[in-house]
């Protein structure tokens, strides 16, 4: 509806998570780092937490687009309210398994053929477990005697889950003790800085077909930090209804007044934002830098398109980190 009228191609804060707006701070690039990192080095059992709205589902997205890319055989189950024998069916349909998943025994030998067989080539497999705070203990118990299927060196099915914060209280809870005792990484997913806020708007802008971002002015920018939190997905809706309502009143500017009228409109309240800005800081494992240039910001392709399919994993993760590499600089 307002596109045309402030320049644009498309919206640029839609809720839904297109990799072609991704934006990725210091922080995503460190926590997609350490996801690759623990997945090529078969660490088993990875843990990525954030509170609603960071990023979590996009950085994900990132994640799974390179394992296809690479050659990786990843499962992805976004909905972990299962019973025990409905999460191994899932998981056995994902890993295109055909198997009777009502005979638990004959399901686990079939993973534990296919795992197998994977190592041998070279070949890395995957879960993801996203809204991973939903998980019961009985399937939590589940997903831990997963990670039993082993060689006398390494994991053979590597595990990421991927929760909001109360993923990490479950997980520190004593009955779970022996669960948390096999995670070898965990990385999280912080709000947005102020600085970050105004390149999170100014990307998407430009991407959307705006280069010259003029319609927040900076103390606009100040005013969506203070209502969003840092948010990125209340970013993107204090941003979207601040242009539909500027549209509406013929504004080509959005000032601070348009921002608090829609913050308000959505009942942002000031406990939620501070709640939101107290921010978790976490020491999260850095890759080795693999050196080269991979393209100038102005010419190089959409995130992802320098992957290709390699005859080993090794080849394209290698390609993959020296991209995450470039993010990293790039967000300094």
């Amino acid at each position: 509806m307002y596109e045309a009228f402030y320049g644009l191609k498309e919206k640029p804060f839609n809720l839904t998570p297109d990799p072609r707006f991704i934006y990725f701070t210091e922080k995503h690039c460190e926590a997609l780092a350490n996801l690759v990192y623990g997945i090529r080095e078969r660490k088993g059992f990875l843990v990525l937490s954030g509170e609603v709205g960071t990023g979590k589902t996009t950085l994900v997205n990132a994640l799974l687009d390179t394992l296809e890319r690479t050659g990786v055989l990843s499962a992805f189950i976004f909905n972990p309210i299962l019973s025990s024998t409905e999460f191994l069916e899932y998981l056995l349909a994902d890993l295109n398994l055909k198997c009777d998943a009502r005979s638990k025994s004959q399901s686990l030998i079939k993973l534990n053929s296919l795992l197998l067989e994977r190592y041998r080539l070279g070949q890395i497999t995957v879960l993801i477990v996203d809204e991973a705070q939903n998980l019961s203990a009985e399937i939590l118990e589940e997903i831990r005697l997963l990670t039993n299927l082993e060689t006398a060196t390494e994991k053979l099915l590597q595990i990421v889950l991927v929760g909001q914060p109360e993923l990490s209280l479950k997980l520190n809870s004593p009955e779970l003790r022996q669960l948390k005792q096999r995670i070898s990484l965990r990385c999280t997913l912080d709000p947005l800085t102020l600085s970050e806020t105004k390149e999170y708007v100014r990307t998407r802008l430009e991407i959307a077909g705006l280069p010259a971002q003029q319609i927040f002015s900076e103390s606009s920018i100040g005013e969506i930090y203070g209502w969003s939190g840092g948010i990125p997905r209340l970013i993107n809706t204090i941003c979207d209804n601040a242009l539909l309502t500027g549209y509406a009143c013929d504004s080509k500017t959005i000032g601070i007044e348009i921002i608090r009228e829609v913050s308000e409109d959505l009942e942002l309240s000031e406990a939620y934002r501070h709640s939101m800005r107290k921010g978790q800081s976490s020491r999260q494992i850095t890759l080795p830098r693999n050196g080269g240039d991979i393209g100038d910001r102005d010419d190089e392709p959409p995130p992802f398109a320098g992957l290709r399919n390699s005859p080993t994993d090794s080849e394209s993760f290698d390609l993959f980190v020296q991209f995450v590499d470039k993010l990293r600089d790039r967000s300094k």
